[in-house]
Formats: structure tokens, C-alpha cells, sequence
């Protein structure tokens, strides 16, 4: 399964399968972040498949959809949450990756400087620079 990694805890992917999610736990993946509304095209897995193959393979299963390149506080939050509860790597999917990047890039800003988490970004082949204001606006704000 290809995907992207941002740090050592955190990669990003496109859709997964149900086989591709029993196959993340060898890989030392203790928990998957699903950020794609269930039913967001046609072919999509159902969301209740994933889950299961999750369960099957001892993996957390979070659901934190986002659509519309709308990125709400309470998305941002529930991904920080559920990277810091992680025990093992996080796998985090959507459509292309895109949404996955922008959510953990925007859930760490207020800990890591923008320009570092904008060049992971690039790393992975996912070009942050359009979100730097909101980084940067939450890089200020460390409350």
C-alpha cells in the first residue's frame, strides 16, 4: 500500500482497503484516522468495513471527515487528540492524502513552527504553502 510519511509516528494515504488496514498492524501502525465523509463517491469502501478490518487487526479506528477543504476546529482538535492517544504509528487517509496533510499539519502548528511542517508537507509531495496564514495564526496562538 503506498503512502506518504510526514514524521516517524505519521503517514498519510489514499483510500485504503479493508486488506490494506489488516496489513497496517505488522507495519507497527497502532491506529488509522479515516478523514473522508463515508459514502464521499461511488466504490468508496463503506465506512463499516474499514472499521471492522480495523477491529479484526487490533488497530484504532478514528472517523474525522472533512469535505469541501473546510478544515473545522473541532476536526483539528479530534486529529490531535487521536495522534496524541496513538501507542503505536498513525496512518491518516483520505481521497489523495491531501486532507490527512492539511488536518495533522494544522493540529500541530501550535506546537512546531509553520515553515518546518509546510517543508514535511513538501517532503511527502503535499504543498502546504496556501495554509501558512492559518499555521502561522495558530503557531501564535499557543494557549
Amino acid at each position: 500500500m503506498p503512502h506518504k510519511t510526514l514524521t516517524p509516528k505519521v503517514s498519510v494515504a489514499g483510500q485504503l482497503s479493508a486488506d490494506a488496514i489488516r496489513d497496517l498492524a505488522g507495519q507497527g501502525f497502532s491506529d488509522v484516522i479515516c478523514n473522508r465523509p463515508d459514502g464521499e463517491e461511488p466504490g468508496q469502501p463503506p465506512l463499516s468495513e474499514l472499521q471492522a478490518a480495523a477491529r479484526e487487526a487490533g488497530i484504532a479506528f478514528h472517523h474525522i471527515p472533512v469535505s469541501g477543504g473546510q478544515f473545522p476546529e473541532s476536526a483539528i482538535s479530534a486529529f490531535a487528540d487521536a495522534l496524541e492517544g496513538a501507542d503505536g504509528k498513525v496512518m491518516a487517509y483520505c481521497r489523495s492524502g491531501t486532507r490527512s496533510t492539511c488536518l495533522w499539519a494544522l493540529s500541530q502548528a501550535r506546537k512546531s513552527e509553520p515553515a518546518s511542517l509546510i517543508e514535511a508537507g513538501a517532503r511527502a509531495g503535499y504543498d502546504l504553502a496556501p495554509l501558512a496564514p492559518a499555521l502561522a495564526a495558530r503557531h501564535g496562538n499557543n494557549a
